[in-house]
C-alpha cells in the first residue's frame, strides 16, 4: 500500500471513528493515579527504551524535536526533548497519560503506526485534526519478542523540519530497543532456568555448572565445584574459560548445531587431575543463551597427551580447505602414515589433532614432539626413553619415551625434516617393526602407534642435498597432506579475520573494534608469508590498539609475491614427443588436484588403472 492510500484509510478510519478535525484535544486523557498505574505497568518497557531514546536526541543536531514514547494502545508514557520544546508542544495537549491513537486523536504517525504495524512518517496536512498539520511526526511500532506490539517511538517537529532521515532515525531506535528487549528477556528465561534446575542439580549424582553466552558460571551444584576442587561461592560468577579456554569456539559451534560436545580437561588451574565435560545448549527457540556443562564424577591423573582440537575448530569454508578436511576424515582410521606438508603457520599440528579426534584412537593420547627443539643428544632419550642408571643424574626408575607414552594413539613428529640424519634410522625401524628398545636396555617392547609427521620443508630437495633418508621419505608420505597457505584459501581470510577479531576481544575483555575500509582491505590484499600464526597476532594488535596497528602492512610488495612454480628446463621444438606432453600434462593435473587420483583420472577422462599405469610409466612422484 502507498503511502497516499494509507494516510487515506487512516482519515476514513478516523471519520468514522468520530474525530473532530477542531478538536484541540484527545478523546481520552488519563486521571493522575491512573498515569502512576500505566507508568507501573510499562515500567519495563520505559526502563530499556530510556537509554536508546536519549541516543536518538543527542544525535539530532536540531532541538525542534521531541521524543515520544506510547504504549501499545497509543497512550504517552514519556516525552524527551530541551525543555523549551516540551513545553511548546504542551500546548498542543501532548503529555504524559493522553491518548494520540486514530480513535481518540485522528490519523498522526503513531496512530497510523499502531493501526499500520508499520513505520511511516505524517506530515502537516496529511494529519487529520488542525492543530497538527503544522507538524511533521515519524514513528515505528515496538514490538515484544513474541513479536506483538508494545508500544511506539515517536519524533515530532515542525512541519519546515521534515526530512527522510528523522523516519529512519526513529526506526534505528526502535530496532535497539526491540534487541534490548530481546536480550532482557533471553537473560530471564535462562535465571528461570537457573533458578528450575538449581533444585535439580542439587540432587544429581553429577556435577553440574550452567554458563550464560558471555561465559559466566550462573551456577554449580555442590558435587561440580568438588570436581573443580573449589568451593560454590568462589565459582559462580567466574568465567568458564578457567577450566575451558576455548568456550568461545564451542558456543560458535554449538550456535549452528544442537549436538553436544565433549572435552577433558583439568580439574583446576594447578591441579594434576582431569575430568571429562559433556556441554550442551541452552536455547531460547533456535537461539543458544547459554551452556549446561556436566562433569564425569570420576577424576583421573592428568597427562600430557591430550588432542583439543577437533575439525569444527578449523576456520574457514573453501573449497581447497573442505576438501584437505573430507581427505582427512577419509584416512583417520586407517593405521598407515601421515605425512602433512605445508607452510609455517598453516595449522599442521590442529589439523593433525582434528584427524584423531576423528578416529578410533580418539580417547587414548596424542603425543607431540617438536624435532627441531630438542638437542641432537637427547632425543634418542625422548623417543625411546632410557632404563634406570643409563645416565649420570637420570630420573630415578628411568623415563618412559614419547613413542611409548602414544601406545594406542598418535604420536606427531613435527618439524620431522629438523631431525638429525644420524636419528633417523632408528625411528624408520620403529615404522617398519613396531617395537622399541629404551636406551640401557635390551628388551624390546611393541608399540600400536598411529605416526602423524608434519614438516614446511621440500622434503625431497633435503634428500638432494643429503639431509633426509630417503626410505625414511617413503615410509612416512603413505598418506600425504598438503596443507594449503592461507592466501591459497579463497574467502577464508575474511572468516578468519571476523572470528580472530571476536575471539581476541573477549580474551582482552574489550568490544569488538571497527576496523576501517582501508585497513581491511589491507589485511585481505595482504598474502600472509606466516600464515594464519601471522594474522592471528596481527588482529591481536588490532584490538589492543581499538582497531588501528603499530605497525603497516606492506601489501604493495606483497601483491607482486609469485607462488606458482615456474617450469626451469627450456626444450627446442623438435624435442617435444606426444610421451614427454602427455607427461607433463598429468603432471599438471596431479598438482592442480593435491595428487587425488580419483579427481585427477576423472579430469583426464581415464580410468583410475590407467592413471597408475601411467604414473609407473613415467616415474612421476606423487608424494
Amino acid at each position: 500500500m502507498d503511502k497516499g492510500n494509507l494516510i487515506e484509510k487512516s482519515h476514513e478510519r478516523s471519520k468514522e471513528f468520530g474525530v473532530q478535525t477542531k478538536t484541540n484535544n484527545s478523546k481520552k486523557k488519563l486521571k493522575a493515579n491512573e498515569v502512576y498505574t500505566l507508568l507501573e505497568k510499562n515500567k519495563e518497557l520505559i526502563t530499556i527504551s530510556m537509554p536508546y531514546i536519549n541516543m536518538v536526541c543527542e544525535t539530532i543536531e536540531d532541538n525542534d524535536f521531541i521524543l515520544i514514547l506510547t504504549d501499545r494502545n497509543g497512550c504517552i508514557l514519556d516525552i524527551k526533548g530541551e525543555e523549551r520544546v516540551v513545553h511548546e508542544f504542551a500546548r498542543l495537549n501532548l503529555d504524559i497519560g493522553v491518548f494520540v491513537d486514530e480513535k481518540n486523536i485522528g490519523t498522526n504517525a503513531m496512530g497510523v503506526a499502531l493501526a499500520e504495524d508499520r513505520p511511516v512518517q505524517v506530515t502537516a496536512d496529511e494529519h487529520y485534526v488542525d492543530i497538527f498539520k503544522g507538524l511533521t511526526c515519524s514513528a515505528a511500532p515496538i514490538h515484544n519478542i513474541k513479536g506483538d506490539i508494545i508500544g511506539t517511538l515517536n519524533l515530532t517537529g515542525k512541519w519546515d523540519k521534515k526530512h527522510p532521515h528523522t523516519l529512519g532515525l526513529v526506526i534505528f531506535g526502535v530496532k535497539a530497543i526491540e534487541n534490548e528487549i530481546h536480550n532482557v528477556k533471553s537473560q530471564e528465561i535462562l535465571q528461570e532456568a537457573y533458578n528450575y534446575m538449581d533444585s535439580i542439580i542439587k540432587n544429581v549424582d553429577k556435577g553440574v555448572i550452567i554458563v550464560d553466552s558471555k561465559g559466566k558460571i550462573k551456577n554449580i551444584n555442590e558435587h561440580g565445584a568438588k570436581i573443580l576442587e573449589g568451593n560454590k561461592i568462589d565459582i559462580i560468577d567466574r568465567d568458564i574459560d578457567f577450566i575451558l579456554p576455548d568456550w568461545f569456539k564451542i558456543y560458535e559451534v554449538l550456535e549452528k548445531d544442537e549436538k553436544s560436545i565433549t572435552r577433558e580437561v583439568k580439574t583446576s588451574e594447578n591441579s594434576n587431575f582431569k575430568t571429562l565435560l559433556s556441554i550442551k545448549g541452552v536455547r531460547n527457540g533456535k537461539r543458544l543463551i547459554g551452556l549446561v556443562i556436566t562433569l564425569k564424577d570420576e577424576k583421573e591423573p592428568y597427562a600430557k597427551g591430550i588432542a583439543r582440537y577437533d575439525f569444527e575448530d578449523i576456520i574457514g569454508s573453501s573449497s581447497i580447505m573442505n576438501n584437505v578436511i573430507t581427505n582427512c576424515k577419509i584416512v583417520a582410521n586407517s593405521p598407515s602414515t601421515i605425512l602433512i606438508q605445508g607452510e609455517s603457520g598453516t595449522g599442521k599440528e590442529v589439523l593433525a589433532q582434528s584427524i584423531h579426534n576423528y578416529s578410533v584412537r580418539k580417547n587414548n593420547k596424542f603425543i607431540a614432539i617438536n624435532c627441531g627443539a630438542i638437542p641432537s643428544n637427547l632425543i634418542e632419550s625422548e623417543l625411546f626413553g632410557y632404563e634406570d642408571g643409563t645416565f649420570t643424574g637420570g630420573k630415578k626408575g628411568g623415563k618412559i619415551g614419547k613413542i611409548e607414552m602414544a601406545n594406542g594413539g598418535t604420536l606427531f613428529l613435527d618439524e620431522i625434516g629438523e631431525m638429525p640424519l644420524e636419528h633417523q634410522v632408528n625411528l624408520l625401524r620403529v615404522i617398519q617393526e613396531g617395537k622399541i628398545t629404551r636406551l640401557g636396555s635390551t628388551e624390546e617392547i611393541s608399540v600400536d602407534v598411529r605416526i602423524i609427521a608434519a614438516t614446511n620443508k621440500n622434503l625431497k630437495k633435503e634428500i638432494e642435498l643429503g639431509k633426509f633418508r630417503e626410505d625414511l621419505y617413503y615410509r612416512l608420505c603413505v598418506i600425504p597432506i598438503n596443507l594449503p597457505a592461507l592466501r591459497e584459501r579463497n574467502g577464508d581470510i575474511k572468516e578468519l579475520i571476523n572470528y580472530f577479531l571476536r575471539m581476541k576481544s573477549f580474551k582482552l575483555n574489550k568490544t569488538v573494534p571497527e576496523v576501517s575500509t582501508k585497513l581491511y582491505n589491507d589485511l585481505i590484499n595482504y598474502s600472509w608469508p606466516g600464515n594464519i600464526r601471522e594474522l592471528e597476532n596481527v588482529i591481536e594488535n588490532i584490538v589492543n590498539l581499538d582497531g588501528y596497528m603499530s605497525f603497516s602492512l606492506d601489501v604493495d610488495k606483497e601483491k607482486s609475491y609469485d607462488n606458482s612454480v615456474k617450469e626451469a628446463e627450456e626444450i627446442q621444438n623438435d624435442e617435444i614427443t606426444l610421451e614427454y606432453i602427455e607427461k607433463k600434462h598429468i603432471i599438471k593435473v596431479l598438482r592442480k588436484y593435491k595428487n587425488n587420483i580419483y579427481k585427477s583420472a576423472n579430469a583426464l577422462g581415464i580410468s583410475r588403472n590407467t592413471l597408475y599405469n601411467k604414473i609407473k610409466k613415467y616415474q612421476i612422484e606423487v608424494c
